[in-house]
Parts: structure tokens; C-alpha cells; sequence
């Protein structure tokens, strides 16, 4: 392989991978915790959460992270997993 070949492969991997990291979202309850989800959730009409961008920051209030592993969401400080 040349390196032009080399190059374009190397910046099409990036290119995907770009992709595929920017399928991300945090979400919020209203308790304030706040967790980082892959792609973009849905939740049944009773879970009260917003969805945010994976760039979005809190500025000032009650938020807090709570990380999970699993799909789920927090619901007065306890996971629920979805199954």
C-alpha cells in the first residue's frame, strides 16, 4: 500500500469512529442525577428524564453524576434496569 492509500484508510477509520462516539446522550431526572446513555434512549411515558447531548454541561442546580452500567434509569437515588 502507498502511503496516499494508508492515509485516506487511517482518516476513513477516524471518520467512523467519530460517528459511532457521537451516538452518546446524558440524561437527567428530575432528582438531578444525571448518566451518560449509548445512542439515543427511550424511555415509557411514565420515566420524567431529559435527554441531553453528550457535550452538555449543568450550570448551577441540584445535578450529580450517577453512572450505571445497563440499561436503565435512576428513580429516586435506585436504578431500574429495563429489560
Amino acid at each position: 500500500m502507498n502511503t496516499i492509500t494508508k492515509s485516506l484508510l487511517a482518516a476513513a477509520g477516524a471518520l467512523a469512529l467519530a460517528a459511532t462516539s457521537a451516538s452518546a446522550a446524558i440524561v437527567c431526572n428530575d432528582d438531578g442525577d444525571c448518566w451518560h446513555v449509548h445512542g439515543r434512549p427511550t424511555f415509557g411515558p411514565s420515566v420524567k428524564v431529559h435527554i441531553h447531548p453528550d457535550n452538555w454541561k449543568w450550570h448551577g442546580g441540584h445535578h450529580r453524576w450517577r453512572e450505571h452500567a445497563g440499561r436503565g434509569y435512576w428513580h429516586k437515588g435506585v436504578w431500574v434496569d429495563i429489560k
